[in-house]
């Protein structure tokens, strides 16, 4: 079968040297799909994938094995916290009221998938009850930041017609607000319930979770008349399993160790334009601001 290992790294970070070691194991040069940061091997199948990365312990470059069919997807569904953005939006939130510590121990529980996520976010919205409603506002403002290669991601797949959709675990107020900055068409989260201008500390029911992320996904196929294997999952932790195992191809993104040992490709080290090396899109193709 025809395969493609990829190898991708930061901008510019390369080095003839990993590409010159993956280059004798394969026993031919890579076709570079952007200089200094990415390029791909063509293979018989995924065999040579756990070698390379041996062979590149240590250097930070991503080693993913991709079929070469079907390689350039039709829907991006994508997780918010720690993946398109650079933090976890409910610890922010905790941070205003002097509960980070607390709270974050049990998000980092769940996203490990050591704790339900449901009953997970409703007890870490429980702690919040009473805070002003005004605090998403600063948090937002203050602590979220767009991860690297998440606007270019989004742009150059929906210039290419692919449906874009961010969903989270996270809160609609936040996945509205960086759904519009990236470019997404769709967004979906949980609502956080807010009464007297202050937190309720209760979460609209039912909560989206790690099924809900996946229907979602067998949603949005149905709709836009395509297969699974026609659509990319990308996430960090536990309650984007079911969607990661279902899409065609299911990345990692600095994941938990439950996650990326789950998905169909790992990024470790890249920043999210990797992302569409992984489907074969070259420099001239990708769509920067």
């Amino acid at each position: 079968m025809d395969y493609r290992l990829v190898l991708t790294a930061a901008l510019g970070q390369l080095h003839d040297n990993a590409v010159e070691k993956i280059t004798a194991l394969v026993g031919h040069p890579p076709h570079w799909l952007s200089p200094g940061t990415a390029c791909e091997f063509r293979t018989d199948g995924p065999e040579l994938t756990d070698k390379a990365r041996a062979l590149l312990a240590g250097q930070s470059v991503d080693v993913n094995s991709v079929p070469a069919q079907g390689r350039r997807k039709k829907l991006l569904l994508a997780d918010m916290d720690s993946t398109i953005i650079g933090c976890e939006c409910l610890d922010e939130l905790a941070d205003f009221a002097g509960l980070k510590p607390q709270i974050a121990a049990i998000t980092e529980r769940a996203m490990r998938g050591e704790i339900e996520f449901e009953s997970a976010l409703r007890e870490r919205v429980a702690l919040l009850k009473g805070m002003p409603a005004s605090a998403l506002e600063s948090a937002y403002k203050e602590r979220v930041t767009i991860n690297v290669g998440a606007r270019t991601l989004v742009s150059t797949m929906a210039d290419a017609g692919a449906t874009t959709m961010l969903i989270s675990g996270g809160f609609s107020f936040f996945t509205e607000l960086v759904a519009a900055d990236v470019g997404f068409g769709r967004q979906q989260a949980n609502e956080l319930l807010v009464a007297d201008g202050k937190l309720t500390g209760m979460v609209r029911e039912p909560i989206l979770g790690r099924a809900a992320k996946k229907e979602a996904l067998h949603r949005l196929v149905r709709e836009n008349g395509i297969s699974l294997s026609d659509a990319i999952a990308i996430g960090d932790g536990a309650n984007d399993l079911g969607m990661i195992g279902d899409a065609g191809l299911g990345v990692a993104y600095r994941a938990k160790p439950i996650v990326a040992a789950a998905a169909g490709a790992r990024l470790d080290h890249s920043d999210l334009e990797a992302v569409l090396y992984l489907q074969g899109y070259r420099d001239d193709e990708v769509v920067r601001d």
